[in-house]
């Protein structure tokens, strides 16, 4: 395909001319964007922006309350979990989980796949003692550790599911009995896996849900209060789920996106669908990398992340001309990370297939 053709299809099919690859904040459903906009202007019809309504008006609580029930069916929770939309990011919940599940002088087992996974663990240490029970740091996270060393008296087990630094991805979750819990901030409702396997699932919104401001929090009630601990109150699961999420001012603006996103979702066929989308994405992109000699891939091949292909250029001296093949193609956010470097094309739920497409071409152009 001509380079001017592939651009001007660009322009075409999305009304936006930039091909959004950011890792996070990312791209979002136009009709999102769309809907969070006439909110900012006028909520609900009611002539006043839903930037300025308390969020204990009713019109407001009805939408914490669909957001949470919402969640919890795309993701067929069972009735022992609670979803809260709280703030402080997934950072925040590396210490939260301990704070709630780990008991004094307790142990709790990390799998470090990645720099969020050692910060998390990191955090969790200040607590009692952390158990490294895998890691793929000798090879600069570029896999996903298989055997892992699990014992009973772990508190519990803390897993990330997706690394966006260097792309890898969880594909199959440990069995085991000691409660497990997962950092699902880059590739939740991204495809269909057994949520009810987990006791906590939390997400930064800013990937697949959102934007930034809000962190999903999906908590089985069961599993709370057996740590013994003095909990602060803005830090207790227990308190923000007596308070329907609504212990403090939530973020009002990214909840409600988070809404129409989820909604955004279920009209589209949900989980299944997304997730086969998603794999079309991933497998188009990864074929372009193993296909073209300029280029090398950066995760090994089984544990190839489906929501951030990371990517290298063999022959740095093409960098400058790469780079301004994207930027004429309308490419942003492909940066890899710092300390990686090379190309990170994000393909989260919302970014259409003929993105990557677009991206496939300009390689291709480069060969």
């Amino acid at each position: 395909m001509c380079f001017d053709i592939f651009v001007a299809l660009k322009k075409s099919f999305h009304n936006n001319e930039k091909t959004n690859f950011s890792a996070g904040p990312c791209i979002l459903y136009p009709e999102v964007i769309k809907g969070a906009s006439e909110a900012i202007n006028n909520f609900k019809e009611l002539d006043l922006s839903l930037l300025e309504i308390s969020h204990r008006d009713k019109n407001f609580v009805d939408v914490m309350e669909e957001v949470r029930e919402l969640s919890k069916e795309i993701m067929a929770l069972e009735d022992d979990f609670e979803v809260l939309f709280l703030q402080g990011g997934a950072s925040l919940q590396f210490c939260m989980t301990p704070y709630n599940f780990m008991k004094k002088n307790g142990v709790a087992g990390y799998s470090i796949t990645g720099t969020w996974a050692k910060k998390a663990a990191k955090e969790a240490s200040l607590f009692g003692e952390v158990i490294e029970v895998g890691t793929s740091a000798e090879e600069n996270f570029n896999y996903i550790p298989k055997k892992l060393n699990i014992t009973k008296n772990m508190d519990y087990l803390h897993l990330t599911s997706n690394n966006t630094i260097v792309g890898t991805q969880i594909k199959d979750f440990p069995n085991t009995d000691i409660p497990l819990v997962c950092d699902m901030s880059s590739d939740i409702f991204s495809r269909q896996i057994n949520f009810n396997q987990f006791s906590l699932i939390y997400a930064g919104a800013q990937k697949n849900i959102g934007p930034a401001g809000t962190t999903l929090v999906a908590v089985r009630k069961s599993a709370l209060g057996k740590t013994a601990r003095n909990i602060p109150s803005m830090l207790d699961y227990e308190k923000h789920i007596k308070s329907d999420s609504m212990f403090n001012t939530p973020p009002v603006f990214s909840v409600y996106t988070c809404l129409l996103t989820l909604r955004a979702l279920k009209q589209n066929g949900g989980l299944s669908i997304i997730e086969e989308q998603n794999r079309l994405k991933a497998n188009h992109l990864y074929k372009e990398i193993e296909r073209n000699q300029l280029f090398e891939g950066v995760a090994k091949k089984d544990d190839r992340s489906g929501m951030n292909v990371c990517f290298l250029l063999k022959d740095e001296s093409l960098k400058e001309k790469f780079d301004k093949l994207c930027s004429e193609a309308g490419i942003v956010g492909i940066n890899g990370h710092r300390s990686v470097g090379g190309y990170r094309a994000s393909i989260y739920n919302a970014l259409p297939f003929e993105s990557v497409k677009i991206l496939t071409e300009v390689m291709n152009h480069l060969d």
